[in-house]
C-alpha cells in the first residue's frame, strides 16, 4: 500500500516526488511510503528544447530534464519508489484508497497523483467522467483536463500540470506538481500548512 502513488515522470510528476522527497525527515513523512510510476513516452518534454527557464541554462533539452530528474531522485530520496517501464491502464476506487492497474502490475495506494500529457489519448479507464475539453488550449489542438478544484478531483485523487487544467509551460507544470506536494503534506501534517525549503548554514 502506497501512503501517495504518482502517475506520470514528466515536469509535474517529478517535481512532486522530489518535493514530497524532501520532506522525508519531517515526523508526519517519515514512514510514509510514496511511489511514481515514471512513463515519459508522451511527455511533451521529449522534444523540448528551453530558453526561457529560470535557472535552467539555456539549450537545456527535456529529453534531458526526464533523464536527470530520475536521477536527481534516485541520489536525493531513495526511499521514493521508481516504477520504470509501466503504463497505467485503470484507475479505480477500494475500500482504503484507490487500485491502480498497469500493463504488468496492480497498485494500492490512498492518495493517486495523475500527472500524464493532456492529450485525447489519454485513456486510464476509470477517468472518463472526469474528461472535459481544456479551458487553456486552442480548441483545434482537442486538449483536455480533468475537472478539478485547486488540483483536487476527488478526496485523495489529485490533478497535476497540463491535465490539471494549466498551459503547456515547463515552469508552471513544474510549480503545480509542487502544489499538489505541499498539498499531500500539509494533509499529513493534520491540516497544518506545510512546506519544505533547504538553506545553507551560517
Amino acid at each position: 500500500m502506497f501512503d501517495t502513488l504518482i502517475i506520470g515522470g514528466g515536469a509535474a510528476g517529478l517535481s512532486c516526488a522530489l518535493v514530497l522527497g524532501s520532506a522525508k525527515e519531517k515526523p508526519f513523512a517519515k514512514e510514509k511510503r510514496i511511489g511514481i510510476i515514471v512513463h515519459q513516452k508522451t511527455s511533451h518534454l521529449q522534444n523540448a528544447l528551453f530558453n526561457n527557464v529560470l535557472g535552467l541554462t539555456p539549450g537545456t533539452t527535456g529529453a534531458s530534464i526526464l533523464e536527470n530528474g530520475k536521477q536527481q531522485l534516485t541520489n536525493l530520496y531513495p526511499q521514493i519508489e521508481q516504477i520504470d517501464k509501466e503504463k497505467v491502464l485503470a484507475i479505480t476506487k477500494s475500500k482504503d484508497g484507490f487500485e491502480v492497474k498497469t500493463n504488468k502490475n496492480t497498485y494500492q495506494a490512498k492518495i493517486v497523483v495523475i500527472t500524464v500529457g493532456y492529450t485525447n489519448l489519454m485513456r486510464i479507464k476509470g477517468l472518463e467522467q472526469y474528461i472535459k475539453p481544456h479551458p487553456r488550449a486552442a480548441i483545434e489542438k482537442d486538449r483536455i483536463w480533468l475537472k478539478n478544484t485547486d488540483h483536487l478531483i476527488e478526496d485523495n485523487l489529485y490533478v497535476a500540470g497540463s491535465l490539471a487544467g494549466w498551459r503547456s509551460q515547463f515552469a508552471i507544470a513544474s510549480g503545480s506538481g509542487a502544489h499538489v506536494a505541499t498539498d499531500i503534506l500539509t494533509l499529513w501534517n493534520n491540516g497544518k500548512h506545510t512546506k519544505v525549503h533547504d538553506k545553507i548554514e551560517s
